[in-house]
């Protein structure tokens, strides 16, 4: 690992901060397995349970594959670290998640991703189009905010928090994917969707735009109402990337 072996917190945590640990380095070991990391950059965060609104982030330059449980590091809404380690956060993923944390209380798992597929939809004029089902099944789900160069300006906190308004799903322009959810659960499912939605499109378009069938749209209007279900669907498939990772990823609980 990228400092060596880290002496387990489970014991000086709470049982609600541990577990929020626990679903978190799952998080990452699953970008890692689905090849959606991004080297070191990139970012998921989640809440601390309790009054604080501390939430905890990625340290800085581990790979997503390394990371564990007892790794992550707590910072205040300020980005102030507020344990005792040596590692350090990345400003700009202080700057997405902080804004997102402070705004939103059903925003207790935040992903952001800096994927090919994710970039090279956000990179389109129209966005995600209604090509496959999982794109029908997000639709008015996805929020759009427009590219302001890395997020290292506090300022644009207040312009992402508006853009996303009060939805779990957002495209940021020639940037990347995000996903908000109120459990590690539902972060995972929607950025799964959404991911598989914007690599279809990648595929579908390699044609070109004039060659591409659009779901009809008595068929879209049917999957958008279906597409409501999304949260029930992710506490069936949580447990299985669960053991999935037991299998093999091992070792992101400690």
């Amino acid at each position: 690992m990228a400092d060596g072996a880290t002496a387990s917190l489970k014991s000086r945590v709470s049982e609600a901060e541990w577990n929020a640990r626990v679903e978190l380095a799952a998080l990452y070991r699953l970008v890692a397995l689905h090849g959606w990391d991004d080297m070191i950059f990139t970012h998921i965060s989640a809440r601390v349970p309790g009054p604080e609104k501390h939430f905890l982030i990625n340290p800085y330059g581990w790979y997503f594959e390394e990371m564990t449980a007892s790794c992550l590091v707590k910072v205040d809404l300020d980005g102030n670290v507020v344990q005792e380690t040596t590692s350090f956060i990345n400003p700009a993923g202080f700057t997405i998640h902080s804004a997102i944390h402070a705004a939103r209380d059903d925003a207790h798992f935040v992903i952001h991703l800096h994927t090919v597929a994710g970039v090279g939809v956000a990179a389109q004029q129209e966005g995600l189009l209604p090509l496959g089902q999982n794109a029908c099944l997000l639709q008015e789900q996805v929020a759009y905010h427009g590219y302001e160069g890395l997020a290292l300006n506090h300022d644009e906190r207040e312009r992402l928090v508006a853009d996303l308004g009060d939805k779990p799903l957002m495209l940021l322009r020639n940037h990347g994917t995000l996903a908000v959810g109120q459990t590690a659960a539902q972060a995972w499912i929607g950025m799964f969707f959404l991911e598989r939605a914007c690599a279809q499109q990648v595929a579908a378009l390699s044609v070109g735009r004039d060659h591409v069938l659009m779901a009809p749209d008595a068929a879209q209007a049917e999957t958008r109402e279906q597409g409501k279900g999304i949260g029930f669907v992710s506490a069936l498939a949580w447990p299985g990337a669960l053991r999935m990772l037991d299998r093999r990823s091992p070792g992101y609980d400690v």
